[in-house]
């Protein structure tokens, strides 16, 4: 899923690479085609390293699949099109990007994810558009340094009747004083410890 962060470090992404010379199977800031710079935007916008991970437009929707892509178009998301012999993406803002179109690098502009002649069409959803907690919703990108979500407690499940009705929580326990403790007699010659 993409959101306002990630559209903004897109852009960040394609400002930087732009000039970027065509070069056929390329994958670094020397050259790319059309397809690695799909794969550094899809890379990016799905938490992936953005070089080394490259697709082409006969693995692009298998790639696409794996990286939370949905079938079809949709406004405000980031799209990508192609055909066998090229693809382009529409950044979530509507950003066509591309590359070896005019026989240019890569570039902001070009016909984007919706040229006619593209048969294929898939985009990442926007976070605000997928449901919660629906199963089938594609799931952030892993992030191996992020803590791990907090196990739900007692307090975070529901309770329910016999009949599997949603019960009100119960009102909190009234604050009760401590209770009174045995009384000691003050520490006597308490100072610091040699060791």
């Amino acid at each position: 899923m993409i959101d306002a962060i990630a559209t903004t470090a897109l852009l960040t992404l394609v400002n930087q690479v732009s000039g970027t010379p065509y070069r056929t199977g390329g994958d670094s800031p020397s050259g790319t085609d059309c397809s690695g710079l799909a794969s550094w935007v899809a890379n990016a916008a799905t938490g992936r390293p953005v070089y080394g991970d490259r697709f082409h437009t006969g693995n692009e929707e298998q790639a696409l699949l794996a990286r939370g892509f949905i079938y079809g178009t949709q406004p405000g998301a980031l799209n990508i099109g192609w055909n066998s012999g090229h693809t382009a993406v529409s950044l979530p803002d509507g950003t066509p990007v591309s590359s070896g179109e005019s026989g240019d690098g890569v570039r902001i502009g070009g016909g984007g994810a919706f040229q006619p002649q593209f048969t294929r069409h898939m985009y990442l959803p926007v976070a605000q558009d997928v449901p919660a907690g629906d199963p089938t919703a594609p799931q952030p990108p892993f992030d191996p340094f992020a803590p791990p979500p907090p196990a739900p407690g007692p307090a975070d499940l529901p309770v329910v009747d016999g009949l599997n009705n949603e019960l009100p929580p119960p009102p909190p326990a009234p604050e009760l004083p401590p209770p009174p403790g045995p009384e000691l007699p003050p520490a006597q010659g308490a100072g610091p410890i040699a060791i």
